[in-house]
């Protein structure tokens, strides 16, 4: 029986208290060595899910405990939360065996000691999409299976835009965005002072986060968020800024509810955002499609940041073989395919590429397509120093403080004395 809890912030005492029961002997008639006895012949799991995504592995979670006799609590927790939780649960005793976290997070938490290296085959491995495998793979070890992938993508109101005059490359709808952009209206609205999203400009210039030495790695010595392609990604997104495009609270922490506001307003012609607001969207009333993005003025099609969610196993589980088990069992091809069906979230296994299931779904196709022109953000540690200055950075550029190589000089000098100041020597 799966006993389901929501966690929608920090956990809580009353959260507390429920994790410390279910870790706790189970009843019994009340004779305290049946009581022992019983906990002892009992398996049980406790998985962290996504917040309103647990119904996606529902039927994969009864399944298993029925062929395993085991019972598996599934927690439903913000997903970008889980990591951190993890890192004060875990130790207490009170964190999950399998729980669900961001791809480009692998580095950090092996090197914190959090994740179970898992004994996958070449055969399991391979049932997936290449990028989305080696997402959870680090310094050659296997860390994890992929359970979903996604891509920015380009939202476009219908009612705004008709079908056939949807601008096919982002100088297009900059010219579209100068006859629409009046009052509170907007045509194509972007967050572009943060690297996750203008990275897929920078990056088809010739931009890139790090490069990567002779055997594939990403080389944190190695970074090219200031070299001459991204100075001129960079440029093309400065003028967007400086025609007054943008609404000027699209620029900061706000930016990312204002630009679901005016979307779902119906005030902005396009938006360029993730997988993650298919459902806000549609519940919103607006008429949209969706779209791969656009390409550049050099030909190249605008870059993505894939991201990857997988199910991983903590080093703390009580029971890790067993974990293992669940988490290649939830993640293989059947149970993919019906988590599919019921969160929407694109699959990372590769047969389902062609099914019916995913092909009809104009959305998931959106995604496969940005997919072949996307890359994986980098999982190493060192990426954790890109963040805030390469958004600094973009944010001095939106609002006129600095130009774009100025900007971005400054951006990469001061990334390159965080990683020498906090990891050096790993």
């Amino acid at each position: 029986m799966i006993r389901l809890k929501k966690y929608l912030g920090l956990i809580s005492f009353t959260a507390l208290l429920f994790a410390l029961v279910a870790c706790g002997p189970q009843e019994s008639n009340g004779d305290a060595g049946d009581s022992d006895e019983s906990a002892e012949e009992t398996n049980q799991l406790t998985v962290w899910a996504d917040i309103d995504k647990s119904a996606g592995i529902e039927a994969a979670i009864t399944t298993f405990e029925e062929e395993h006799d085991v019972e598996i609590e599934v927690i439903e927790k913000a997903y970008a939360q889980q990591v951190e939780d993890l890192r004060l649960d875990g130790p207490a005793g009170t964190g999950p065996d399998v729980f669900t976290m961001p791809g480009d997070q692998i580095g950090t938490a092996v090197t914190e000691g959090l994740l179970k290296e898992l004994d996958v085959s070449e055969d399991v491995q391979s049932i997936y999409t290449d990028v989305a495998m080696n997402s959870q793979i680090y310094d050659g070890k296997v860390y994890g299976l992929p359970k979903a992938v996604e891509t920015n993508v380009l939202y476009y109101n219908k009612d705004l835009v008709s079908e056939d005059e949807v601008p096919t490359t982002l100088d297009g709808w900059y010219d579209l965005s100068l006859e629409l952009t009046e009052g509170e209206n907007y045509g194509l609205l972007a967050l572009f002072d943060q690297i996750y999203y203008a990275n897929g400009v920078l990056s088809g210039y010739g931009g890139y986060v790090f490069g990567k030495d002779a055997d594939g790695n990403f080389d944190p010595s190695d970074v090219g968020l200031n070299n001459e392609g991204a100075i001129e990604g960079a440029e093309s997104i400065q003028k967007f800024y400086d025609e007054g495009l943008f609404p000027s609270g699209l620029v900061g922490e706000q930016g990312i509810n204002v630009l679901d506001s005016l979307f779902s307003e119906g005030k902005a012609a396009a938006v360029i955002s993730g997988p993650w607001n298919l459902g806000p969207y549609e519940e919103a009333g607006i008429n949209y499609g969706v779209l791969k993005l656009p390409e550049l003025a050099n030909g190249e099609n605008m870059s993505a940041f894939v991201g990857v969610k997988s199910y991983n196993v903590s080093t703390y589980a009580e029971n890790p073989e067993l974990a293992e088990e669940l988490v290649e069992f939830i993640t293989n091809e059947e149970n993919s395919k019906t988590r599919y069906e019921i969160t929407g979230e694109v699959p990372a296994v590769k047969a389902l590429a062609d099914d019916p299931v995913v092909t009809e779904s104009e959305a998931a196709q959106a995604v496969a397509q940005q997919s072949q022109f996307s890359e994986l953000t980098p999982s190493i540690p060192e990426m954790n120093e890109v963040w805030t200055p390469a958004d600094a950075a973009l944010q001095t550029i939106a609002t006129g403080k600095a130009d774009p190589e100025e900007a971005l000089n400054q951006a990469v000098e001061t990334i390159k004395g965080q990683i020498e100041a906090n990891h050096a020597g790993q």
